[in-house]
């Protein structure tokens, strides 16, 4: 399985479990932290689907280096969220998906970052 096929899954997955821990939070009124972890999280997969569809190697690389932003910032509202203990909930899942989900696109841009500095 390619990279990005992985990257894919993972991060509608991720997706996924990132929507029902809003739905934690939500019921345990926490509306704040919870909607922007929902923002950021959901917003990976959908970076990565775009620079699926990108029309170039740069665009990609853009796309994907995006995602990644996206990820390293739901790091941090998971560790905000954990650590505040606004809300009750394991995150131990949260942190090891996400922990996968940053060190995939990282190999990823620095890949491609490699293989356009080659071409110059």
């Amino acid at each position: 399985m390619q990279k990005e096929n992985l990257i894919k899954e993972k991060t509608f997955s991720f997706a996924l479990s990132i929507i029902e821990l809003y739905k934690i939070c939500k019921s345990q009124n926490e509306f704040i932290l919870s909607k922007q972890l929902l923002r950021s999280g959901t917003s990976i997969g959908a970076n990565v689907q775009e620079a699926l569809a990108g029309f170039s190697e740069k665009d990609f690389l853009h796309k994907m280096s995006v995602a990644s932003k996206e990820a390293r910032e739901t790091q941090y509202w998971i560790d905000l969220l954990s650590q505040s203990q606004l809300v009750k909930f394991d995150e131990t899942k949260y942190k090891a998906e996400i922990q996968g989900i940053v060190n995939i696109l990282t190999s990823i841009v620095k890949t491609l970052q490699d293989k356009l500095k080659l071409k110059e």
